[in-house]
């Protein structure tokens, strides 16, 4: 769901020059802005192209999705590893396009039901806005204060493995994931958003927009996946 950095102290952006971890912070979010308008560029070639959204929609509604969140997870492992590398930027962009891709992939079954059952552009318009807004907020949050949230890591990851059992469970039983559990999964993605944007300011490398651009990106998108899903249930109430 969301990724740590690895690092050495003494490059930390926090302890360079003013200037250049202003410029750290400017390249990272502008990489992630670039990141999301890939990433809606694929999302809605997808959706619009039969031969890919057919067949991924056919997975969810087969009962098959939990293997393809395995898929997903293995290839956002790689994209992770392939941005915090200390190879070339070409790996590193690499693995953060396998990263967007791979949203796009996961996206798509999530964005044709929306289009058929959920309300279409409306929704997600309604979708966008919020999920903008609470990353707008918890982003100021860290900036402002400059709080270090690296003490929730562990929190975060075992809350993370907790969801993912849940899923597990619920995709080879007949246990339902409702309001609750889409609630508390953007609670926690609210808490990777605190800590990735602490990350920037505190435990990356001021080479290392890339992979910093990587994190907040996939916490972005998970929380506007289960943005999506809260206003999807709640509209159909």
């Amino acid at each position: 769901m969301s990724y740590a950095p690895s690092y050495s102290e003494e490059y930390f952006a926090a302890d360079a020059a003013i200037d250049e971890r202003v410029a750290f912070i400017r390249r990272t979010y502008a990489h992630v802005f670039g990141a999301v308008l890939a990433f809606a560029g694929l999302v809605t070639l997808f959706v619009s192209t039969p031969a890919i959204a057919t067949p991924l929609t056919n997975l969810l509604m087969g009962g098959q999705w939990f293997f393809i969140l395995i898929a997903f997870m293995i290839a956002g492992f790689v994209a992770q590893r392939m941005a915090q590398s200390g190879a070339s930027p070409a790996v590193q962009y690499a693995g953060l396009g396998l990263y967007v891709f791979a949203e796009a992939i996961i996206f798509t079954p999530l964005l044709v039901m929306v289009n058929t059952f959920w309300g279409g552009p409306d929704l997600l318009m309604q979708a966008g806005v919020l999920t903008l807004f609470i990353f707008a907020g918890l982003t100021a949050v860290v900036m402002i204060t400059k709080a270090d949230f690296s003490f929730m890591r562990y929190a975060l990851m075992l809350g993370g493995f907790a969801a993912l059992a849940l899923i597990a469970v619920a995709s080879f039983t007949s246990l339902t994931l409702g309001t609750w559990f889409v609630g508390g999964m953007i609670v926690l993605m609210s808490g990777y958003i605190l800590y990735d944007t602490s990350n920037v300011l505190h435990h990356y490398r001021t080479d290392q927009h890339v992979a910093a651009a990587l994190a907040l990106f996939a916490s972005l998108a998970t929380l506007f996946w289960y943005v999506i899903q809260l206003l999807g249930i709640l509209n159909n109430d």
